[in-house]
């Protein structure tokens, strides 16, 4: 395969891209997609085989399952960074290897709905919390330990929303290049 295509479909909708100023639409329409994204995921995979559940989205990558089970864990760690930031000072957040996650044994077996309740239940407390924060509250940071980058909230609601879009993609190209959806 060649490399335009694997980073085609590595990064089907692009990598993220902080935008030069982050205006309310932009948050709107990212708590926006962080609000469908629960359902659109559900509607998405209700119907598939456990056979297809076992499908790679790309050549190397994660199986659907893992995708799937992936969302949500990766969501609520950055729900627990939305409230440290909230709560202390420019805190040093927690990393976690998503890899080894997607490794373990509840993500490579466990039933998809289980993870499709949770990302429901995160993404509810989520919005709920990130509509409530103000202008001053979006500009709240956090560092992560990789690098010391330095994340504002508003960042990192556009960043979850990519996130949540971007696993959306892989899965929904995979059932459309398989021929799995009408």
């Amino acid at each position: 395969m060649e490399d335009t295509n694997l980073e085609q479909l590595r990064y089907p909708i692009g990598k993220f891209e902080v935008p030069t100023a982050i205006t309310a639409t932009h948050i709107s329409e990212w708590i926006g997609d962080l609000e469908v994204l629960p359902g659109k995921l559900r509607t998405l995979v209700k119907d598939l085989t456990e056979e297809q559940l076992e499908t790679p989205y790309r050549p190397g990558g994660w199986t659907v399952r893992q995708v799937v089970h992936h969302i949500p864990d990766s969501h609520h760690n950055s729900y627990i960074r939305f409230k440290w930031a909230m709560t202390e000072e420019s805190p040093l957040i927690k990393a976690y290897d998503e890899n080894a996650w997607s490794n373990l044994f509840d993500a490579k077996s466990a039933p998809i709905n289980m993870s499709l309740d949770h990302l429901s239940a995160v993404h509810a407390k989520l919005v709920y919390f990130l509509k409530g924060l103000s202008r001053n509250d979006l500009k709240r940071s956090f560092v992560h330990p990789e690098g010391k980058v330095v994340t504002t909230l508003e960042e990192n609601i556009g960043r979850y929303a990519w996130h949540g879009n971007h696993h959306y993609a892989h899965i929904e190209n995979l059932l459309k290049r398989e021929g799995w959806v009408s």
